[in-house]
């Protein structure tokens, strides 16, 4: 999140970015042009000079250019369903005029089984009124646990699973860190952090005793749930925003002209530690943070860098060790390698992702990453400030560095007058590549009394997949395609996927800052095929298979996923993994990666079926 600013670009600085980004196509043929007259000179004066000492360069990754290609557009109406699914409840952050910086963060979702029924349940964290509150609303509810009967029907079972609790929420990470087949909840807050653990369906406070509240002075964002030494056990890593106190937030006294008293720049606050913890297999976790090399400090000041938000969980270099991404608002991104499970090396400037295109840190929030082309090349793709590009980084081939394909994939001008929080990457129309949705909304009420580009409620996005051979790559999808109801604006934060009604594709789960939620149902009928797997580890692996990558072949083409916790913004998708096949009605092989790197294969796996899919013994035990 960034700061709010008076002079911001017109509505025509999207068809600018356009034109530069064609510009820059033809200034690359210009480029090889003059690279292939000056190659006979280099060659001739190379042998003439002495040899250059030796260097550590970044390596450099030009842009991509593409030919044009006409595309047809599917239709996928989106309905929303919230009131007719029994769904009511709505965010509570707490605001009631002293515009604190907390308040324009939440709120967070999880599409997760939590009963093991075999249908995504819902669970919707909130906030809640500050305890200094003069007129505080009553009974908020800062969690609320909806049960699936199968058929998209939720009843609030919040009361009775014991989830009713009173904090000041952010967001969900799930995982079963104790693999006893029930997955667990951790929830991030200002203040203190919370564990319930999941016994049959019923939830008990651990927190004090598993030793992962955090500290009371804490702001804490994105979670995720990773197993980084391969031990079979999840660990932990929680991100933490920047060091903030009521009295420090009031003191500072931003204020923007014709709106008077406004919600604070990140840039005034000083960053902080994010945390890493160790599962120690006994029901109780040891902070590694240190040990493990996640502090990142400012060289010459001491202190720390980091302002985390979104966090995704993903092994970048295909080595077998899960590493870690951390979106940071207004600092540099954080990508960290994991050495063999010894330690950790931040790397993000060296591997492309620490920064935009321009070499500018932004206001990062949402995360999420996948094989966005079916291929063995990753794209990370975050949410950022408004009148700032969404990012997408590609690596090219299986191993970074990364190259930011924003302008050249078509989605970074149509998403520049965004304030993107949510993001994530799903099939929605199941035609095998996976489309982008974005959840949006700006941070004042009165934002377009002073930027008449902006508007405090915001459209949804979609980016539909139109494959990379195209001149786009990814295609905004307008009401034609989607219905009136899914651009419905809305002040996006969370945002989550998962089939709600058993059809097969995904559904969408949007959360609004103050707001209610919103429930789309996907009504598409392109009778495409798919498949749905659902991965458990067995001892040797992690219960939840996190880490897993699952390699798909069928009529001719590869498909991967790969299983994690927290996607998108405070926020977390179904567990199982959904490949559309389009029109493919067979399945030739899948073949599974599991985190302890055993490999399994199977075949005559039945399309148009969700297939639970358990690990072997292992040939260790």
């Amino acid at each position: 999140m960034q700061s709010t600013k008076s002079d911001s670009p017109q509505r025509e600085d999207i068809q600018d970015d356009e034109v530069i980004g064609t510009a820059v196509q033809r200034s690359l043929i210009v480029l090889a042009t003059l690279a292939c007259l000056g190659g006979a000179t280099f060659l001739a004066l190379k042998f003439l000079q002495p040899p250059p000492p030796e260097e550590h360069a970044i390596p450099l990754t030009l842009p991509e250019v593409r030919d044009t290609q006409a595309v047809e557009l599917p239709r996928i109406p989106l309905v929303d369903i919230t009131q007719q699914a029994g769904i009511d409840w709505q965010h509570v952050s707490g605001m009631e005029g002293e515009k604190l910086l907390p308040e324009t963060m939440g709120g967070g979702v999880a599409v997760w089984d939590y009963d093991r029924d075999g249908d995504q349940d819902i669970l919707l964290v909130g906030s809640r009124s500050w305890p200094w509150a003069k007129q505080a609303i009553d009974s908020p509810r800062s969690l609320c646990l909806y049960q699936n009967n199968g058929a998209a029907q939720f009843t609030d079972v919040t009361h009775a699973s014991g989830l009713d609790i009173e904090f000041y929420g952010m967001g969900p990470a799930i995982g079963d860190f104790d693999n006893d087949g029930w997955p667990d909840l951790f929830l991030t807050a200002v203040g203190q952090n919370h564990l319930f653990e999941n016994e049959e369906g019923k939830f008990l406070d651990i927190t004090a005793t598993a030793g992962v509240a955090g500290l009371d002075s804490a702001w804490s964002t994105g979670a995720t749930w990773f197993d980084y030494d391969n031990d079979g056990r999840l660990d932990l890593f929680v991100a933490d925003y920047v060091v903030w106190q009521r009295d420090l937030d009031l003191s500072l006294g931003f204020s923007l002209t014709g709106i008077g008293r406004a919600y604070g720049q990140p840039t005034a606050f000083r960053g902080t530690q994010s945390r890493l913890y160790h599962n120690d297999g006994n029901g109780e976790f040891s902070d590694v943070t240190q040990a493990m090399g996640i502090e990142v400090v400012n060289a010459d000041t001491g202190v720390a860098v980091g302002k985390g938000l979104g966090v995704a969980a993903i092994d970048v270099d295909h080595d077998g060790w899960t590493d870690l991404i951390v979106a940071n608002d207004t600092v540099r991104n954080f990508l960290y390698l994991n050495i063999s499970g010894k330690r950790f090396e931040e790397s993000g400037i060296p591997l492309g992702i620490a920064f935009d295109r321009s070499g500018n840190s932004t206001g990062a929030m949402g995360i999420d990453c996948a094989y966005l082309r079916n291929d063995d090349s990753l794209a990370i793709a975050i949410g950022n400030f408004a009148n700032e590009q969404s990012s997408l980084y590609v690596s090219r081939g299986s191993q970074p560095p990364f190259v930011d394909s924003a302008m050249a994939s078509g989605m970074g001008p149509a998403s520049r007058l965004n304030l993107t929080f949510g993001m994530f990457f799903a099939d929605l129309d199941l035609d095998s590549r996976q489309d982008i949705v974005c959840s949006n909304g700006h941070l004042e009420a009165e934002i377009s009394k002073v930027q008449a580009t902006q508007h405090y409620e915001q459209p949804p996005q979609f980016f539909w997949n139109a494959g990379a051979q195209g001149s786009t790559e990814l295609v905004p999808l307008g009401e034609d395609q989607l219905g009136a109801d899914a651009l419905v604006p809305l002040v996006g934060r969370g945002a989550a996927y998962g089939d709600l009604d058993n059809d097969g594709d995904l559904d969408i789960i949007l959360i609004s800052n103050s707001g209610p939620v919103r429930v789309l149902r996907n009504d598409q009928e392109l009778k495409h095929h798919w498949v749905r797997l659902e991965l458990e580890g067995t001892g040797s692996s992690n219960r939840d298979a996190y880490g897993a990558t699952v390699t798909l072949n069928a009529g001719g083409q590869t498909y991967r996923r790969t299983t994690t916790s927290t996607r998108s913004y405070l926020s977390q998708c179904e567990h199982p993994l959904t490949f559309g096949l389009g029109s493919v009605a067979e399945v030739d092989s899948v073949t599974i990666r599991w985190p302890n790197g055993e490999t399994q294969q199977l075949t005559e796996l039945e399309v148009d079926k969700t297939h639970i899919l358990q690990q072997p013994p292992s040939s260790e035990n």
